[in-house]
């Protein structure tokens, strides 16, 4: 249904802003109309770059009636802040992955914006790749039987791109380093097509880059129904990289960066290719958010899904740490 573009600003001026922005420009449903930072330079190359108004404060946007929705990649730390402020003044959110870097934040995000009845969407764009929507249709049909195992890596090349002093890099913006940063994609698409995560093992290391945040990071993941599945995330490889392997008694479905998506039923001798064209996941999800924003779609990753997805991985950096098993309620519960 056609409906009047989403009018929006952007806070936080980083490079994801740019991404997000890019798919805006190419949705054509979401109107950039101001941004802010704190760094001047920053902002206006922003508003220059996109044609909106360079704001002189965040209170400014707020103020402003006429903006309907804030997308929101400031630092992770400074989410419930510019969160709850957005809400109060009325302003629906699109916030970046991951909600918060402590569950007492994503509650207090989430109630927040339900408190206000805005809405709240999260940017888990990785879960809306064509590959990995046909084999959750092909689970959902009885295709794969019994899912029982899985495997994941998400892998790229940072060496030369650190960014030193940035949040992203730090254990207090980052918390678990590329476990968070990048790894809680593949544990929420593991999620998505195993089931619920009970419990995580994990284990890290820094190998390459610079800094205080782990480089390597390998989980292993116990879903509630059994199955169990294990997640690979780096930052310290020569390449990008990104593998997904689903495994069910009765079908099997490779996927990886290369090669595409490959599935084979039991008794077949040889895996055949699945034709799956490419979309643009960040549109969709943007447009999902302006259509909910509208009254049209609900989120499909709202606050509380957020929220638990967060767990898993903090329960991922628990166990690095205190080198343990970590169940997933037990990090619900710690912050209750």
């Amino acid at each position: 249904m056609a409906f009047e573009p989403l009018r929006v600003a952007c806070i936080g001026m980083g490079w994801w802003s740019d991404v997000l922005a890019d798919a805006m420009v190419r949705s054509g449903r979401l109107n950039i109309a101001a941004c802010y930072t704190r760094s001047e330079q920053k902002r206006q190359a922003f508003a220059a770059k996109y044609g909106c108004r360079a704001a002189p404060s965040y209170g400014a946007i707020l103020e402003d009636r006429s903006i309907e929705a804030i997308i929101n990649t400031t630092p992770n730390n400074v989410h419930l802040e510019t969160t709850s402020a957005a809400a109060a003044a009325g302003k629906h959110t699109f916030l970046d992955k991951p909600i918060a870097t402590t569950i007492a934040d994503a509650r207090a995000i989430t109630a927040a914006c339900r408190k206000a009845g805005v809405v709240l969407a999260l940017g888990y764009q990785r879960r809306k790749e064509t590959h990995f929507r046909w084999i959750r249709r092909q689970i959902d049909a009885g295709v794969f039987g019994r899912i029982v195992n899985a495997e994941a890596n998400i892998s790229r090349d940072r060496l030369g791109k650190f960014e030193a002093g940035s949040w992203r890099y730090t254990a207090e913006g980052m918390p678990g380093g590329v476990m968070l940063q990048i790894g809680i994609h593949y544990a929420d698409v593991l999620e998505y097509l195993m089931g619920p995560v009970k419990a995580v093992s994990g284990a890290v290391a820094q190998l390459v880059l610079p800094g205080e945040n782990p480089d390597v990071a390998s989980l292993i993941l116990e879903h509630e129904n059994g199955a169990l599945s294990t997640l690979n995330a780096c930052y310290a490889s020569a390449s990008e990289y990104y593998l997904m392997n689903i495994y069910g008694k009765e079908a099997t479905a490779y996927y990886d960066l290369h090669h595409g998506l490959m599935f084979i039923k039991r008794g077949g001798e040889r895996a055949s290719p699945v034709p799956c064209a490419a979309n643009d996941t960040l549109v969709e999800e943007l447009e999902e958010f302006a259509a909910a924003v509208r009254g049209e779609a609900q989120p499909e990753m709202g606050g509380e899904a957020a929220t638990r997805s967060l767990a898993v991985l903090l329960a991922g950096v628990t166990s690095a740490r205190e080198k343990r098993r970590v169940e997933v309620a037990e990090v619900l519960g710690s912050e209750n």
